[in-house]
């Protein structure tokens, strides 16, 4: 196949059967779900509807969508949707970008601790820039954040670590007004670094005092109380990766990087180059390459192509964007509100609702025809295993 034909989807129709035979009894339900849904994703086996215009008579069929978190051909409407809902969250203050990132011996354990150690990595992250932000010489306040998990790097290979943006400021504790962060507000990242180091070392051994950790293979030893301690010490000392990036520019640069991270998947459909029985190839960005083109193609064999996309696969219900501080959701609504009152910010007005009329009028789609820009409405909706009575040609688009 093309690179442009070439998804996600196809790899796993066809060399999925295979793998998920020849490692059965080592794949987890999460992950035969997301395998599922994605080979059904867009296709009959989920039902659709068909489009039409009333201008010019288009007609096509259009299928619906797995809307699994893990599906690459999914995130997009999904992160459109969720800007969209965020976009009036937006301040005009600046903004911090800090990325937490957990050492690779580390990131090890959570293989099979997914939910208790993603979960810490949320928690310590968060709790790091919050008690650097109440320390009375840099603001003395709560703040707020937005966290997005990652589990991959570009190779596919594991990388856990946190993308977290903070809006630079604070709420007085009168709250009477809004105070900016001032120049310098987060210290080096030395300091974060270790912050953050002790918060999740300390909270990795409460995991394991409490029995909420498990080990396999290699680390099996670690189950021992007195091993896990001995071999927890050298990562007390070494050094801890957290990058704490320039400012955006505003609310605008904001709400673009939070489209590009929010909903990514370990890779995306536009990668792929080629695919076949034996190998997968796809591009990838080397970030140990300091200048020049750090663009490079990967190939795997197809097997462990698949093992790499599954290993990022999350526990059901797993949350993978968290707010915390004064962004967290049960305060965000007001909190927000009560800011852009004080900066003196009109809430973006939302389009009015439709007035109800006699008879239901036909939905109309969000995308235009193809053919003459016109609203198209749906004729006909097909349930699962279903075939639309409509001989219009499919259409590969969300439903």
């Amino acid at each position: 196949m093309s690179r442009s034909e070439l998804e996600i989807a196809d790899i796993v129709r066809v060399h999925g059967p295979a793998w998920r035979q020849a490692n059965a009894g080592h794949v987890s339900l999460s992950q035969l779900k997301v395998m599922s849904a994605i080979e059904a994703c867009r296709t009959e086996a989920l039902g659709g509807h068909v489009a039409g215009c009333a201008k010019c008579g288009h007609h096509h069929i259009s299928y619906n969508s797995c809307k699994n978190k893990h599906c690459p051909k999914c995130q997009g409407p999904a992160a459109r949707d969720w800007m969209e809902a965020r976009a009036e969250d937006l301040l005009p203050v600046e903004y911090f970008h800090v990325v937490f990132t957990l050492p690779a011996e580390i990131a090890q354990i959570s293989y099979w601790n997914k939910r208790a150690v993603y979960g810490l990595l949320f928690k310590a992250s968060a709790e790091t820039v919050m008690t650097i932000a109440a320390d009375p010489k840099r603001m003395g306040a709560r703040v707020g954040m937005t966290s997005v998990l990652h589990s991959w790097g570009t190779a596919l290979t594991h990388h856990p670590h946190i993308h977290m943006i903070v809006p630079g400021g604070r709420l007085s504790p009168d709250g009477a007004s809004w105070v900016a962060c001032r120049p310098g507000f987060f210290p080096h990242v030395r300091v974060l670094s270790r912050l953050f180091r002790r918060l999740f070392l300390n909270g990795l051994k409460d995991l394991h005092r409490t029995g909420q950790l498990a080990f396999f293979g290699d680390l099996a030893v670690l189950a021992d109380a007195d091993t896990f301690a001995q071999w927890l010490a050298p990562f007390r000392k070494s050094g801890w990766v957290v990058d704490a990036k320039p400012p955006f520019g505003g609310p605008e640069t904001v709400l673009a990087y939070l489209s590009r991270y929010t909903h990514r998947v370990a890779i995306s459909n536009t990668r792929l180059i080629s695919a076949d029985a034996e190998t997968v190839a796809f591009r990838w960005k080397d970030y140990r390459i300091k200048s020049g083109d750090r663009q490079k193609i990967m190939r795997l064999a197809t097997p462990e192509f698949i093992r790499r996309f599954l290993i990022h696969v999350l526990p059901d219900g797993f949350h993978r964007i968290r707010h915390y501080g004064v962004l967290a959701n049960s305060v965000r609504k007001a909190n927000i509100t009560k800011i852009r009152s004080l900066l003196r910010v009109q809430k973006p007005e939302q389009p009015p609702a439709p007035e109800p009329q006699a008879e239901i009028a036909p939905l109309t789609l969000r995308e235009p025809c193809p053919c003459c820009g016109s609203p198209m409405r749906i004729v006909e909706i097909f349930r699962r295993g279903q075939k639309p009575s409509s001989r219009a040609p499919p259409r590969d688009q969300a439903a």
